[in-house]
């Protein structure tokens, strides 16, 4: 094979042929995506969880993960916070001509080791190839399918008195991202990217009284709580030393004038959870790799409906909105 891809590989034809069986099955096959089909029929449940998320994170490789990894993660855990244990993924390929073909095999020998890692078996997928200047390098899209294994999870269920449980550090990802973009700052800050069903399962399984569960990515933690309660007569209050944050995250984004709570995690969940049984869901999260810096950081209230407010260190109160624009682009 040729050391850069060119538009024939996108042509359906040899060249494609070449690229599947070459580089793609020799990762990812099994008997399902090995039969080369236009889809797949696998085996189903009575109640399914389907997502799909599109990945253009640049640049594609940066500390802790790159952008293989990273569409992998990315749907099995929208589908693992649903309550739900995911089975199969879609994988698809929008390829920029002259992509070195070496970067390709790095990238699907990522994808392989954590859909492996994950328990997930890659079914069909696709690969496009466009001109020079129209993808950045690589594109990809994931869709998933879950078998829903605990029901009723949603911010409909949240209650006063609620206990919010943060997995680990704020902001990791974002943080990693951005500093892995150039020489702005020295340093390294690893992304948190990786795939939470054990962890997820493991809080669910706790009998812990949970109400949802949600993956703080774009947005960060300030915003998907703000989603959990707009328009609703709720409120959240957390607290800014209960709220675990790496000491490089946060001396990064106080240089560059970024707040950690608006930076996106790939590897943590939000939990609300009923207070009397919220330490029993921190004990569980802890039990896993990637939440053994889980933490309670506020709770629900009935005062200040539809608004966050953090509780600084020094007693005072701000509200924290929703992110209004974007913080940091291309970060997935």
């Amino acid at each position: 094979m040729e050391e850069l891809i060119t538009l024939d590989y996108g042509s359906g034809g040899k060249k494609t042929s070449e690229l599947i069986e070459n580089i793609l099955l020799p990762q990812i096959g099994n008997d399902k995506l090995s039969e080369l089909g236009d889809g797949a029929i696998v085996e189903g449940f009575s109640e399914l969880v389907f997502s799909t998320d599109s990945f253009v994170v640049s640049p594609l490789f940066f500390p802790g993960g790159d952008i293989g990894k990273l569409s992998v993660c990315g749907t099995v855990n929208d589908i693992s916070v649903c309550g739900a244990t995911a089975k199969y993924l879609s994988l698809a390929f929008i390829i920029e001509e002259g992509l070195p073909f070496a970067t390709l095999k790095k990238i699907v020998n990522s994808i392989s080791n954590e859909a492996k890692k994950a328990g997930v078996i890659i079914v069909t997928g696709d690969t496009k190839v466009v001109e020079r200047g129209k993808a950045d390098g690589i594109f990809i899209n994931t869709s998933g399918i879950g078998f829903l294994k605990h029901k009723g999870l949603s911010p409909k269920n949240i209650k006063p008195g609620d206990a919010v449980i943060l997995s680990g550090t704020a902001g990791d990802h974002g943080a990693a991202v951005m500093l892995a973009r150039g020489d702005m700052l020295k340093g390294e800050i690893n992304s948190d990217c990786a795939s939470l069903n054990e962890l997820c399962s493991m809080v669910l399984d706790s009998g812990a009284g949970v109400r949802v569960l949600r993956d703080p990515t774009r947005g960060g933690v300030a915003t998907t709580l703000n989603e959990f309660i707009e328009n609703t007569d709720l409120g959240i209050e957390i607290f800014e030393d209960k709220i675990p944050i790496a000491p490089k995250v946060e001396a990064a984004c106080e240089i560059l004038g970024l707040d950690p709570l608006y930076s996106a995690n790939e590897g943590k969940i939000l939990a609300i959870v009923s207070a009397d049984t919220a330490e029993k869901a921190v004990s569980a999260m802890r039990k896993t790799k990637e939440g053994k810096n889980a933490q309670i950081i506020g709770k629900v209230t009935e005062e200040n409906p539809g608004k966050l407010i953090l509780r600084t260190k020094y007693g005072g109160g701000r509200i924290l909105q929703k992110l209004s624009g974007a913080q940091l682009p291309r970060i997935c």
